[in-house]
């Protein structure tokens, strides 16, 4: 059984023991957290799309936070002397999917 739900602003489709990074997620480590917002469900070929996914849950738990890599960001104007570097890590929650209900 897989589902697609929405965590964090992202579409994910997740299975049970699913481990995945997302953004990051208030809340400490091994504390559990649920997903309401699922779109859609697959059951052995029985797909639930509509009204009738809006009594399933995902449940999850929040495993560690860390950083993503680092994305340099670099501009630079020809012949003006003008060049500029700037990095990112963008900050997230690595989860574990512990059932689809």
């Amino acid at each position: 059984m897989f589902a697609v739900v929405t965590i964090a602003g992202q579409q994910f489709r997740v299975q049970a023991n699913d481990e995945l990074f997302v953004h990051r997620l208030s809340g400490n480590a091994g504390d559990s957290v649920e997903f309401s917002d699922v779109l859609m469900t697959s059951d052995n070929g029985n797909i639930t799309v509509g009204k009738a996914v809006n009594s399933i849950v995902v449940k999850a738990e929040i495993i560690d936070h860390s950083k993503g890599d680092k994305v340099l960001i670099f501009k630079k104007k020809r012949r003006k002397g003008y060049q500029k570097l700037n990095g990112h890590r963008q900050s997230l929650t690595k989860i574990k999917i512990q059932s689809i209900a």
